[in-house]
C-alpha cells in the first residue's frame, strides 16, 4: 500500500468504477468517491451507489478504516446543453461522425476538472478513474492520451502534482472482471454483478448471469461478454 499517497476514485456506481475502487482501496492509505448527478438517462446508478459503498465497507474491515467521504456533485448542465441517448430519451445509434450517440461530450473533461478541484481542497493527490481503450464504445475522452493531456493541464492550471491513474485502461472486460476477483474475491464479483448498475437504459428487471441491464445496449452487451469469458475460464480451470 502507497501510505504517502490518499486518492479520489471517479464512482458512478457501475461496474468499472466499483473495481477502480476497490484497486485504489488496496493501494492508497484515505480514499475518497465523487460521483456526477448530469442528468443521466440511467439515474439508477445514482440510487445504488449507497449500497454499494456500504457492502464495499462490509467486505473488508481495511477498507472500511480507509474509505473516507463520498461527494455527490451536480453537474445537470451537461444533460442541458447535451443532445445525446444518455441524457435524454432517444434510440441509441451511431452517427456520422462515428461515434455513437451514448457519447456525451466534455463528460469526462469536466468529471475530471470538477475532481481535481475537490481533491484540492481535501488534500487528495491521486485521481482514479475507470477509463478504458481496450473494451470501449469509443469515446475520445475515454483514451490514454486524452487522460495524459489532463494530468499536465489540471496540474499547469492548479499548480499541483496530481496524478491520474486508470487501472483498466489496458484491459478488457473479462481482465475487469479478473481484477475484482483479485481485489475482493468472488464477494466483490457478486457484489459488482448484483449490486452495480451499468446499463444505459436504467433496466433493473430479473438480474442476468453478470448482473442487472437491458441486456442489448452497448454497455450491457461489454459487461455480459466479459462476464461470460470471465466464467467460462473459472468453469475450464
Amino acid at each position: 500500500m502507497q501510505q504517502a499517497d490518499t486518492a479520489l476514485v471517479l464512482f458512478s456506481g457501475g461496474q468499472d468504477s466499483t473495481t477502480c475502487l476497490a484497486w485504489a482501496l488496496e493501494r492508497y492509505a484515505r480514499v475518497e468517491t465523487i460521483g456526477f448527478d448530469y442528468g443521466q438517462r440511467h439515474a439508477i446508478e445514482l440510487a445504488v451507489r449507497p449500497t454499494v459503498l456500504s457492502k464495499m465497507r462490509a467486505l473488508s474491515p481495511a477498507w472500511d478504516a480507509r474509505l473516507g467521504e463520498d461527494h455527490l456533485i451536480d453537474l445537470s448542465l451537461i444533460g442541458r446543453i447535451s443532445d445525446t441517448a444518455l441524457t435524454s430519451d432517444v434510440e441509441i445509434a451511431m452517427q456520422e461522425n462515428g461515434l455513437p450517440n451514448t457519447f456525451v461530450p466534455g463528460r469526462n473533461l469536466m468529471f475530471m476538472t470538477v475532481a481535481a478541484t475537490v481533491a484540492y481542497r481535501r488534500g487528495l493527490n491521486v485521481l482514479v478513474g475507470g477509463m478504458c481503450e481496450t473494451d470501449f464504445s469509443g469515446y475520445p475522452d475515454c483514451r490514454d492520451d486524452t487522460m495524459k493531456a489532463l494530468q499536465v493541464a489540471l496540474n499547469l492550471g492548479m499548480a499541483t502534482r496530481l496524478k491520474v491513474e486508470t487501472p483498466l485502461m489496458w484491459i478488457d472486460k473479462k481482465q475487469t472482471w479478473e481484477l475484482a476477483e483479485q481485489c475482493g474475491g468472488q464477494a466483490l464479483v457478486d457484489l459488482i454483478r448484483f449490486d452495480t448498475h451499468t446499463c444505459y437504459l436504467g433496466e433493473r428487471g430479473a438480474p442476468h448471469d453478470w448482473g442487472y441491464g437491458c441486456g442489448t445496449c452497448p454497455a450491457c452487451a461489454l459487461r455480459a461478454r466479459g462476464y461470460a469469458q470471465f466464467a467460462q475460464e473459472r468453469r475450464a480451470a
